[in-house]
């Protein structure tokens, strides 16, 4: 059985940081992205690999059963999932990060002595964030698959309540050092458990983009743990990696949305119910609606399209109808583009994805501030399933939990196209104010369809 001497395994692990390293970079572009994941997938069966070869490994039996079946599912999980239920499966994979951590932790400590102070704060950093991570993730999946309300379920004193359950966790977290048992070590475990459940719970969906990505920041912390557990350096640097990039993430994303990450994080916003007034308004004033021959006809004629994708794009799978529509606009000499907002869709980046698999040009596709001054001078936009981020309650209705985001300026177009399946309010649940505006018609069906006999009806009247 061959074995690599520690020299060559460290050396090993270092390459298998750098690809990381260098993969993380390609994916800060849609352009590099495809370069950036081939790296870390190389750098992933490097440490793979070397893993396998160290002198500690006694026999393969169970480790290869293990990477076998967990091949199996996630292949199956691969092939399946849908790009729309993207966010959901990523936050349910940040629950097993979570899950693993505590996992090892109860196993070192049933197998090794418990002479190590050291040891025992790390095993009790283990089991802490990574019982967070799990339940608050499981949560947070709950939620993204509407097997739970999506709206904030906040209660009286949460914060106290959640203080209360940190010193108490802390408090046994000390008492396990000083004197361990496991009895002492399931009950922080269980209470950390529970204090992921409330941190996520009260969280509403306007904001759960930034909460999976703060779950993958506790994600990262978990996986650094457990690399000091086991002594594995390329844990460390992997996990630590995650965890600052995450929170780096979910800061950028915060200041997007106009909103303190740290109230985001214990649950104070998204909690704000819409006000009676903006529905009765949206009932009073009524909507305008357009046929698909009468979205057809203002975009034949005009000059210039900005499309907004958002989750209803994703849920219907529409982004190859979009690419057909704007390849037969770009033919009859309409300029087209794309405006992404830094939180449409249900995780960072799901848009641009979703755009790249359809082979839409990234040079057509931009971010909200480099748009924004553009709509005013656009003939048309065509919105397709992005409620939130372009409604204007965000600047007009301090009552609003979307008070204060940051939007998209689609309403300051000469016309706005809403593609909408119904009058279901977005998952932030509040009322559109676009829809009454009277430059706004919605053209109401399933996004695929509609863009695609928006295609059709323009070739036709070429």
């Amino acid at each position: 059985m061959i074995k690599l001497p520690q020299d060559v395994l460290a050396l090993a692990y270092l390459a298998a940081a750098a690809l990381f390293i260098l993969g993380l970079k390609g994916l800060t572009h849609p352009a590099s992205a495809r370069r950036g994941n081939l790296l870390t997938m190389g750098g992933m069966a490097l440490a793979i690999v070397a893993t396998l070869l160290h002198p500690a490994v006694r026999s393969y039996g169970w480790i290869l059963a293990g990477i076998a079946l967990g091949a199996i599912i996630g292949t199956s999980i691969a092939l399946r999932i849908r790009m729309a239920a993207m966010p959901q499966l990523v936050a349910l994979l940040h629950s097993f990060v979570g899950l693993a951590a505590v996992l090892v932790a109860i196993g070192t400590f049933l197998g090794h002595a418990h002479n190590s102070r050291v040891l025992l704060a790390e095993l009790f950093a283990g089991c802490f964030i990574g019982a967070v991570t799990f339940t608050g993730s499981l949560v947070a999946f709950g939620k993204l698959q509407a097997l739970l309300p999506a709206r904030p379920l906040a209660f009286r004193h949460r914060h106290l309540l959640n203080l209360l359950l940190v010193g108490t966790i802390v408090a046994l977290g000390v008492q396990f050092v000083l004197a361990p048992t496991l009895a002492t070590l399931v009950a922080l475990t269980l209470l950390a458990s529970v204090l992921g459940v409330l941190l996520i719970v009260p969280i509403g969906g306007a904001d759960m983009p930034v909460v999976v990505s703060m779950l993958n920041s506790y994600s990262g912390w978990a996986a650094a743990a457990t690399g000091f557990t086991l002594g594995n350096p390329l844990l460390i640097i992997t996990g630590a990696i995650v965890g600052f990039s995450g929170a780096i993430l979910s800061y950028i994303m915060s200041r997007a949305m106009n909103r303190s990450i740290v109230s985001i994080v214990l649950g104070g916003f998204g909690g704000a119910k819409p006000g009676d007034a903006v529905v009765a308004t949206a009932a009073s004033q009524g909507y305008k609606q357009a046929a698909v021959e009468d979205a057809v006809f203002l975009m034949g004629n005009a000059t210039r399209v900005i499309i907004v994708p958002g989750y209803g794009m994703a849920v219907a799978q529409a982004q190859h109808a979009l690419k057909e529509l704007t390849e037969t606009l770009e033919h009859k000499g309409v300029q087209v583009k794309f405006a992404i907002h830094p939180v449409a869709g249900r995780m960072p980046g799901h848009m641009n994805v979703l755009l790249a698999e359809a082979d839409v040009s990234y040079d057509q596709v931009f971010e909200m501030d480099e748009i924004n001054p553009e709509f005013a001078s656009t003939d048309v936009v065509l919105v397709v399933g992005a409620n939130d981020v372009t409604n204007p309650a965000a600047k007009t209705l301090s009552s609003s939990p979307i008070y204060g985001m940051p939007i998209l300026d689609v309403g300051k177009a000469r016309n706005v196209l809403f593609v909408k399946r119904s009058m279901k309010p977005g998952y932030a649940g509040v009322e559109n104010l676009l829809f009454t505006q009277d430059n706004c018609r919605l053209v109401f069906g399933d996004a695929k369809d509609v863009c695609e006999q928006m295609a059709t009806e323009l070739k036709a009247a070429a």
